[in-house]
């Protein structure tokens, strides 16, 4: 890869975004950072920062999801594109096509149509989530070997049931749908669990990041329901798509995950490193209680039919063997983080 080339990156203020950018930029690659607002130069500082003390150069570029054409300049001369710019909205919505179906699907399309119009694009590598492999817990019986894999796709969330799972499930459809009617461009997706681990900006939205003030704000205390989750470090995400940019042998989809745990045993863990200052869940709540309570919590009773009790696992060696991933600890990405939502003021500190 010529370093004069320059690296298209989307959503380039996200989470997983600032440590894509910080890999490609310590490599000394040129990066183009698509943000909805360059002027806002304080979300852009840290970027700023990395770009300093690095070997490698970066340049923002004001471009909406939604809007035609806005991903073109941006694109110019580059070769590879990794997009990771998406909706984020799981709970305050009002309509669930407009505001998180549509955008997801459209963006998607949007900059694949500017990637149609970029002769020199090679490579296209779409953030997707595990949420494109697997809705409901409950599809695990229908798995080979007890564990989701890349052949598996989410087929039972629905504009109305997990509307955000349904929304990256079909977005990475639109991804596939584009890429198999042209030869020019390969597309690579990177499907990773709940991202953990610490963030490079104290502004930076994620799922993680809310399930953890969850955590600390006493709304699990008495007692969590048994659901898994997929959990990975966002450095171990970050990587999965560097080396899928640059892989040649690179193909087709990757679940980046470090492991499963239940939301009890994430309880655990945080209670191991911060003991009992924060009222972290310390009992598993029967499931015929939370289906009871489970409106309270924003949560259906088909949701909780489906998805409680069951024990997700996901197989990860074709990210092991044809990426070269070598997962951290979980259990430490879930301290860092929470550690940083300390340091930062989104936690209170107590004791």
């Amino acid at each position: 890869m010529n370093k004069n080339t320059p690296i298209l990156v989307t959503g380039a203020t996200g989470y997983v975004a600032g440590w894509i950018i910080e890999r490609l930029l310590m490599q000394g690659y040129i990066v183009h950072a698509t943000v909805r607002d360059p002027s806002k130069k304080e979300k852009l500082q840290h970027l700023t920062e990395i770009a300093k003390r690095s070997s490698g150069q970066i340049y923002f570029f004001k471009a909406d999801l939604l809007t035609p054409h806005a991903f073109d300049e941006a694109m110019k001369t580059c070769e590879i594109v990794i997009h990771t710019a998406s909706p984020f909205v799981i709970n305050n919505y009002k309509d669930a096509v407009k505001d998180i179906i549509d955008p997801a699907v459209k963006g998607t399309q949007n900059v694949l149509e500017s990637v149609n119009r970029t002769t020199s694009v090679k490579r296209v590598v779409v953030t997707s989530s595990i949420a494109a492999v697997c809705g409901d817990a409950i599809e695990i019986e229908d798995t080979p070997h007890h564990a989701f894999d890349e052949t598996c796709w989410n087929n039972s969330s629905s504009t109305t049931h997990q509307p955000y799972s349904y929304s990256k499930v079909a977005a990475e459809r639109k991804a596939w749908e584009m890429a198999e009617q042209q030869d020019r461009w390969s597309l690579v997706c990177i499907n990773p669990a709940l991202v953990m681990g610490p963030s490079l900006t104290a502004s930076s939205q994620s799922g993680s990041i809310e399930l953890l003030q969850q955590y600390a704000n006493g709304k699990m205390l008495f007692g969590v329901p048994a659901i898994w989750m997929g959990i990975v470090d966002v450095r171990d995400v970050a990587d999965a798509h560097v080396k899928a940019a640059f892989s040649p042998d690179a193909t087709g989809r990757y679940i980046i995950c470090g492991g499963s745990l239940s939301l009890l045993e994430i309880g655990k863990t945080l209670t191991q490193h911060f003991g009992y200052r924060y009222p972290f869940p310390h009992f598993t709540a029967p499931k015929t209680v939370f289906t009871l309570v489970a409106p309270l919590f924003g949560q259906s009773r088909e949701f909780v039919k489906r998805n409680v009790g069951y024990q997700t696992a996901y197989n990860t060696q074709r990210s092991q063997q044809q990426l070269g991933i070598q997962y951290q600890d979980i259990h430490e990405s879930i301290v860092e983080h929470f550690q940083q939502l300390l340091d930062d003021g989104l936690v209170k500190k107590r004791g």
